[in-house]
Formats: structure tokens, C-alpha cells, sequence
């Protein structure tokens, strides 16, 4: 997968976790978890596309990192909101999947970047 192609599939993470989301019905649990859940998914693109800019491999292999921390923190969300009963298994499934690649692929990436010092 191309640094392209992954800023397009963090980018789609961030909007289906924002769809996810902004489903959720309205209660303090709900309204606590839809603002964790959108910080971290957008996040995760946001940090991504920033670090394609880092101007040395030390500041590549730290934004990665908070890349890889925002991914496996975006599942958490999904996997409690399931825990709860606030979505069903169909719904959180994909996403969790997703999350879960996403953190292979990053920390893969960070572990690469750290071994060319």
C-alpha cells in the first residue's frame, strides 16, 4: 500500500467512525463517547498526512506514533460502544477490523522507521 492509498483509507476510517458516530443517540454516555471516538478517528488521518511532512526520521517514527496510539484508541471506542449494547455487532465489526490493521500497518511502519536510525 502506497503513502496515497493509506491517506485515503485513514481519511475513510476518520468519516465512518464521524458517521458511527453521529448515529449514536443522544445521552451523557453517548455524548461522552462520540466526542472520544471523533478525536481519535480524525485524528488518526489528520496525524497520518502530517507525518508524510516530517523533516527527519526521528520526528516520522514520533508522529507514527501518535498515529498507531489514535488508531488503537479509536477501536477501544467501538469495541466499549459494543460492550454497552450502544451498536450492534454488524456496525462495530468493519470498524474494528479496520482499527486493528491500522495499528499492524503502523506498527510495522514505526518499528521500520526506528530500525533506520
Amino acid at each position: 500500500m502506497n503513502q496515497q492509498q493509506l491517506k485515503l483509507r485513514t481519511k475513510k476510517f476518520a468519516h465512518d467512525c464521524v458517521d458511527l458516530a453521529l448515529s449514536l443517540p443522544r445521552s451523557a454516555f453517548c455524548n461522552h463517547i462520540r466526542g472520544q471516538l471523533i478525536r481519535a478517528a480524525t485524528s488518526v488521518a489528520s496525524n497520518y498526512r502530517a507525518d508524510n511532512l516530517a523533516h527527519s526520521k526521528p520526528a516520522f517514527a514520533a508522529k507514527i506514533s501518535i498515529v498507531l496510539e489514535e488508531a488503537d484508541e479509536s477501536g477501544f471506542w467501538i469495541e466499549f460502544l459494543l460492550e454497552r449494547s450502544a451498536v450492534t455487532k454488524d456496525t462495530a465489526q468493519p470498524l474494528i477490523q479496520e482499527s486493528l490493521e491500522l495499528v499492524k500497518i503502523f506498527y510495522s511502519t514505526r518499528k521500520t522507521a526506528r530500525s533506520r536510525k
